[in-house]
């Protein structure tokens, strides 16, 4: 096979490659707008997620302070109980 030849093959080749590329744009290019859209839509869901995580580690730590409190009262109530058990 001559240089030529396998030139001709290289360039038919690189052309029915270029071909399948632009089918593909082509296919994608409609799909753009929808893509926009869910993309809008997906970061409008991300920022809806990050304030509700956000007032949920308010929660936890509004709740973390109160279940400290509760502990330090039981045990105080505790220590009052075995101290009146041992009064006895």
């Amino acid at each position: 096979m001559s240089r030529l030849e396998l030139a001709a093959e290289r360039l038919a080749a690189a052309l029915e490659n270029l071909g399948k590329a632009a089918d593909s744009a082509e296919r994608a290019r409609p799909a753009a707008p929808e893509n926009s859209a869910r993309l809008a839509a997906l970061e409008s869901e991300r920022e809806q997620l990050l304030a509700r995580i956000a007032a949920l580690e308010d929660e936890l730590a509004s709740l973390s302070g109160i279940t400290e409190e509760v502990e330090t009262r039981l045990d105080g109530a505790i220590g009052e109980i075995r101290a009146a058990l041992a009064r006895s």
